[in-house]
């Protein structure tokens, strides 16, 4: 562990950022503020939010409000802790960058590799996600053609410029906003009965009491509910590691962390709650045709199974584009500190870390080859042993700004831009939570939670030797020729 970590420029692991143009002069300031502000807004809605909440809706009926709420909570408390890092020392390895200075290279080779590896999965099940709902619009061209076709156009999408990243992303979050905000607003008019041709009796805000209860199956499924829904609010960080190449970082860092609220209570809050007042929680349709599809349908909105479809692709497809940029920031920021090959943080004359992202997007071509011969035995434990890889990534960043408050008001207080509230005992107090959200997920056998603690804590710790064994290795080669 470092014993006085600094805030200097050569140890923040961002790098030069050289002007255009000269070869490997490191990452480039190529984002717009409008693209760091809809990357900002459409982090925190990915698809999980229309595929997956028709299973918590299922498990904790209108009770699956306190589970987002109770997620939400702690995602913005993460958030605010990181942003107070990443405003103070903008970096492109983001909590990897300040976990290595505050807590040691161990924590950032650690938490840096391990984020890596989750997003390098994530790619193989977005990239199979968005090709199973092509081939269902143009059969002709198989699933595995499809995922290959969308790897390789999001691959040369980031190969040219962080610039292009930011313009194809500008656009597929835009989308996912205007389209859960026009369901809030005509879903809202029509539970309060303003929309025609809606069922009055089914869309009622008394769905939320009837049938059962707000809490039709005890207080309990409040927390299988946040083991269902906590990993669709991973992405909410990638603002951070984008803000290292954008203009203006901390004013970019700043606005995100401080709109993080209003983000999720209206883009997860919102659209939720739309749903459980518009159909009761124990509707078939919810379960036969997701949550978003059935909600849609019952305002009598023609083809509402093809409008979500496109708006669940547009949402694999940010996925996957930010997936890949963020996973290829995260090598770059390693091959920076000497914790992977240092080909990794060469850049091309557009300030792209072209070797990065090449390697990211072959493992994750790996993976989706896992995910279509070995779905049941391979894929799965990938999948399952990078699934706690988010809760780890949460707790580490309290750790880090636990220590990193002390470095930042000692060497320069006028960086603290941003505060977390309450420190440290609101930092403490989200580290028990999130421990507290791990116990839990060790006694729930039915929806694989323990096997996914166990796995990812068994990657975890292969990681973790591996990068102790790194650091001591390291310290014999300095003190040899100091003894010598």
């Amino acid at each position: 562990m470092t014993s006085q970590p600094t805030l200097t420029k050569a140890a923040s692991g961002q790098g030069g950022t050289g002007e255009p143009g000269s070869s490997g002069s490191g990452l480039h300031a190529g984002l717009k503020n409008r693209h760091l502000s809809m990357i900002a807004i459409g982090g925190v809605i990915g698809a999980g939010l229309f595929v997956g909440s028709s299973t918590g809706i299922a498990t904790a009926g209108p009770g699956i409000l306190l589970s987002y709420a109770l997620v939400g909570t702690l995602v913005v408390l993460v958030m605010r802790m990181l942003g107070e890092m990443s405003a103070a020392n903008p970096t492109s390895g983001s909590f990897s960058a300040h976990a290595d200075r505050a807590l040691g290279p161990w924590a950032g080779f650690s938490i840096g590799w391990l984020y890596w590896f989750f997003w390098v999965v994530v790619l193989a099940v977005e990239a199979t996600a968005g090709a199973k709902i092509l081939e269902g619009w143009i059969p002709a061209v198989p699933q595995w053609g499809w995922a290959l076709i969308v790897m390789t156009v999001l691959t040369a999408t980031n190969l040219v410029s962080v610039g292009s990243y930011g313009e194809f992303e500008f656009w597929f979050a835009g989308i996912k906003v205007v389209a859960i905000g026009a369901f809030i607003v005509i879903g809202g008019l029509a539970v309060f009965g303003v929309l025609p041709g809606v069922d009055s009796d089914k869309a009622s805000l008394s769905n939320l009491t009837d049938h059962g209860g707000f809490l039709p199956n005890g207080p309990g499924a409040i927390l299988t509910g946040v083991l269902l829904v906590v990993f669709s609010f991973m992405g909410s960080e990638i603002a951070t590691l984008a803000a290292g190449e954008s203009e203006d970082p901390q004013r970019a860092v700043t606005k995100s962390t401080n709109s993080i609220i209003w983000r999720i209570g209206v883009f997860y809050l919102g659209s939720v709650l739309v749903v459980v007042t518009l159909l009761p929680w124990d509707d078939e349709s919810i379960a036969d045709k997701g949550s978003y599809v059935a909600a849609l349908d019952s305002l009598g909105i023609a083809h509402a199974g093809q409008i979500m479809n496109f708006i669940v692709l547009t949402s694999v497809l940010s996925c996957l584009n930010s997936g890949l940029y963020t996973a290829s920031r995260m090598a770059f920021s390693l091959g920076e500190r000497g914790d992977a090959p240092r080909a990794f943080a060469r850049t091309t004359s557009r300030g792209v870390p072209q070797t990065a992202i090449l390697v990211s997007v072959v493992f994750g071509f790996v993976a989706v080859f896992f995910n279509y011969k070995f779905p049941d035995t391979v894929f799965l434990f990938l999948l399952n042993s990078s699934g706690a890889v988010a809760l780890f990534v949460w707790l580490v960043i309290c750790f880090s700004q636990l220590r990193m408050r002390k470095i930042i008001q000692r060497e320069a207080p006028e960086k603290l831009v941003v505060k977390m509230w309450l420190y440290p005992y609101l930092t403490w107090g989200t580290a028990t939570l999130i421990v507290s959200v791990f116990g839990y997920m060790l006694t729930d056998t039915e929806h694989d939670g323990r096997e996914t603690v166990l796995l990812s804590m068994l990657v975890a710790a292969i990681v973790l030797v591996i990068a102790v064994v790194k650091q001591q290795v390291l310290a014999r080669r300095s003190k040899a020729p100091a003894d010598h």
